[in-house]
């Protein structure tokens, strides 16, 4: 038959369902055979032929249609999953029924009268002859999700048969140990299949079903607790699901093998069709999901058991109940995660060769469901994250993310982006090696729309960091504490800043303690408080070869000086505030000496109008998202918790607990009748007296006469000259004794996971466009909006 004959039959029965007002029986199947026996449709050809206005009028108005209508075609997957569809008549069977419910579920969850449909039992729904009372009580649910897991392994199908001739009798379905028919070559599994375009086809089908079954999540407002879990992932993710360590190993493995170069040769993805990119999306955005796990308000899943000859560590203690999250948890053997963090580094620096050869390699457009893959491994895994801080390979992650940051700085539509990008520097920081590491001289020339400069990865990084806070849009505020903190955990380790980085971070504190800026919020002051802090950690512990960061404090001393003068008078606050008029953009442009940016790269462009955006919950505060632990003397860190009066450092921010600062704040200030934000001297002056200064005060009280003298002395305007002057400065015995170093390590709590599940699922939304799965329904979890 046709494939015209075969739409427009197909098209029929959708308009018979959709008028019939009588019930039809379940055991009509010359009816409902219709829709799945005879026809040849693809999963476009369904979404278009099956409209959502006849999908919500079937609800509405013949209830029981619909409901016999997804029974019917779980039992038809049910059937070939048992089967283990031979025939291809089987297999077209279980492509058409996949695609039929992948069309139909999301109405059905956009209705909370429906929503307990597939958890209930059908009556009477019993299996063909089946005397075992338990099977046939099964939740639909239960078994659509799997009738799925063991059609993904079902040999011929989704996966590469073992028989060694046609004589041999089928694989037995039951018997079969997927085990063995694990997808790609990597962790746990030494074998990579034969590619297969057909098997990835239908694997592809059978994953976006799935990824449909746990979208359910996508109708749910966001719930502050976030302690509600998916009960389509925790079944799938149980012991219940005898494939659930085969289908983890598969979907990983299918991810971080794949290479989109095009197995070497540059522009061969112009030759031949990737049928392999569709399906590795596919497997990321489940694996995501199956992971979406707050592992703040369970035991952690991180787990130290002895090491044993598996891929998987012996878990002791069992572990969280989701099998995904321990599986990620318990990998521990150094050549897996050598595999998943090249696999990793490898895709995400994929736009990056874009610029060097354009087009010469395949452009993934799957960076942020890798970004999410890569944090929950760091989260859930501690061995991964020490693995992947003990060599400089964390740097081929550090890099990409720094592009994607800096390239979507003034694009509201990537806010999300944004916000993950500094989450992982911000848990990578909190470890002393990442500081270490950032050592490492940058030489890789990425295309950047940054200043050229000559440095580290550090250097790198603080030039990314001033362009998002002085040339991103207004959105990305909240980011700022964030990223100053990234800096203050790194600075105690790095050896020598550049020229161009030493200068940024010396802007960055102008525009931060003006007046206006300092009074015209709450929390602005912080900001400047993260930055002495980082210039203290430098001067006390990296004074050596700093000569750059020390020339350039000199040269602005004034800013230090004008803070430790901060006016705090009553006139004095009105008048900085009358000066707010202005936007706080202008905070940008003044005293940086922009130099050309890098050859071949674009200016950073915001969203083309019209783009699709979804909505994101509000981030916890720095104080919420990290905890502050000190360094002692032999590297350890010691929690100090927040609420104990631990005298720190005299003076040092940590003096000044956020928790407290803010309590006393709301004490402090009035706020207007209009709720606007009102600074009282008393205000000013509680913070006004614990800024750090007392380390750069003394410095400059040391070394400005001695640079004066050598100015006049020689007549000397030369900077070289007073940079090696100070090279071999020493200001041993003359500093402050050092404070303890602090670090704000990154705290797990639910509310991070429950901006990563409004993220993650909002990520999948956009990006599942042909067919377009979740679109036009009416989705709780986050709103849909154009820039």
């Amino acid at each position: 038959m046709g494939s015209a004959d075969s739409k427009l039959n197909f098209r029929k029965a959708v308009i018979q369902l959709t008028t019939k007002t009588q019930p039809v029986e379940a055991t009509d199947d010359a009816f409902w055979d219709q829709f799945w026996a005879d026809t040849a449709t693809s999963v476009q050809d369904v979404f278009a032929l099956v409209p959502a206005a006849e999908i919500r009028a079937v609800r509405e108005e013949s209830p029981s249609n619909l409901a016999t209508l997804c029974y019917k075609a779980v039992e038809k997957l049910v059937q070939g999953a048992e089967s283990g569809c031979h025939s291809e008549k089987e297999k077209q069977i279980v492509l058409n029924c996949s695609r039929l419910l992948t069309r139909v579920l999301p109405y059905i969850f956009e209705d909370p009268d429906w929503r307990g449909f597939f958890w209930s039992t059908v009556p009477g729904a019993g299996r063909a002859g089946g005397d075992d009372d338990d099977e046939n009580a099964r939740p639909l649910a239960e078994s659509l999700l799997l009738a799925i897991a063991d059609l993904l392994f079902c040999p011929d199908f989704t996966v590469q048969s073992h028989r060694r001739s046609t004589v041999d009798s089928a694989e037995d379905v039951h018997s079969l140990d997927s085990c063995e028919y694990i997808w790609e070559a990597g962790v746990g599994f030494a074998h990579s299949p034969q590619p297969n375009y057909i098997h990835d086809l239908n694997r592809m089908e059978l994953l976006k079903l799935l990824l449909t079954c746990f979208s359910e999540a996508m109708y749910l407002p966001p719930a502050p607790d976030s302690g509600s879990t998916n009960p389509w992932v925790q079944f799938f993710c149980s012991t219940e699901n005898r494939h659930a360590l085969p289908l983890f190993t598969s979907l990983l493995n299918t991810v971080c093998a794949y290479d989109p170069v095009g197995y070497g040769i540059p522009y061969n993805h112009l030759l031949f069709s990737d049928y392999r990119e569709p399906l590795v999306e596919e497997a990321a955005q489940v694996l995501i999901v199956t992971l979406d796990h707050d592992s703040a308000t369970s035991a952690s899943p991180t787990v130290d058991g002895t090491t044993t000859g598996t891929a998987m560590d012996d878990a002791d203690p069992p572990g969280p109940e989701n099998l995904f999250v321990n599986y990620l948890s318990r990998i521990h053997r150094e050549e897996d995660f050598q595999f998943i963090l090249k696999g990793i580094a490898r895709l995400l620096s994929n736009p990056l060769l874009q610029t060097y050869l354009p087009n010469s390699t395949k452009k993934i457009q799957f960076h942020q469901e890798l970004l999410v893959l890569f944090w929950k491994l760091c989260d859930f895994n501690k061995k991964f994250l020490f693995f992947v801080l003990k060599s400089s390979d964390v740097l081929d992650i550090l890099v990409p993310i720094l592009y994607f940051l800096n390239d979507a700085r003034a694009d509201h539509s990537r806010v999300g982006l944004m916000h993950i990008g500094v989450f992982i520097l911000l848990l990578l920081s909190g470890e002393r090696n990442f500081g270490v590491r950032l050592n490492k001289p940058y030489s890789v020339r990425v295309p950047m729309d940054i200043p050229v400069f000559t440095g580290t990865h550090a250097d790198l990084l603080i030039v990314v960091f001033h362009k998002i806070i002085t040339s991103g849009h207004q959105r990305l505020q909240p980011l700022f504490d964030c990223l100053l903190t990234i800096v203050v955990n790194v600075s105690p380790y790095l050896k020598s800043l550049s020229m161009v980085a030493a200068n940024k971070l010396l802007h960055l504190l102008e525009a931060f303690s003006t007046t206006w800026f300092l009074f015209s919020a709450a929390q602005n002051h912080h900001l400047v408080f993260f930055l002495l802090e980082a210039f203290n950690n430098i001067i006390q512990y990296q004074f050596d070869g700093n000569s750059n960061l020390v020339y350039a404090i000199i040269r602005k001393r004034s800013v230090f000086h004008q803070l430790a003068n901060l006016p705090a008078d009553p006139p004095a606050i009105h008048k900085a505030l009358q000066r707010r008029r202005r936007p706080p953009e202008s905070l940008s442009r003044t005293g940086s000496q922009e130099g050309a940016s890098m050859e071949g790269s674009r200016p950073a462009a915001p969203a083309e109008p019209g783009t699709l955006k979804t909505s994101l919950v509000a981030t916890p505060g720095i104080d919420k998202l990290t905890e502050k632990s000190q360094v002692s003397e032999d590297g350890t860190l010691r929690s100090l918790e927040p609420m104990s009066q631990q005298s720190s450092a005299e003076g040092s921010p940590a003096a000044e607990e956020p928790d407290q600062a803010w309590r006393e704040q709301r004490r402090l200030s009035s706020a207007s009748a209009s709720g606007q934000w009102n600074p009282t001297s008393e205000w000013v002056l509680s913070w006004k007296s614990k800024l750090p200064l007392q380390t750069i005060m003394r410095l400059l009280q040391v070394l400005v006469p001695q640079v004066e003298k050598i100015c006049i002395d020689k007549g000397l305007t030369d900077e070289s000259e007073i940079l090696r002057f100070l090279q071999h400065g020493t200001l041993v015995g003359l500093l402050p004794v050092p404070h303890p170093i602090l670090i704000r390590k990154y705290q797990a709590n639910s509310g991070t996971a429950m901006w990563f599940r409004t993220y993650m699922w909002g990520v999948i939304y956009l990006r599942n466009v042909d067919p377009p799965v979740w679109y036009d329904t009416d989705v709780k979890l986050f709103e849909i909006q154009r820039v």
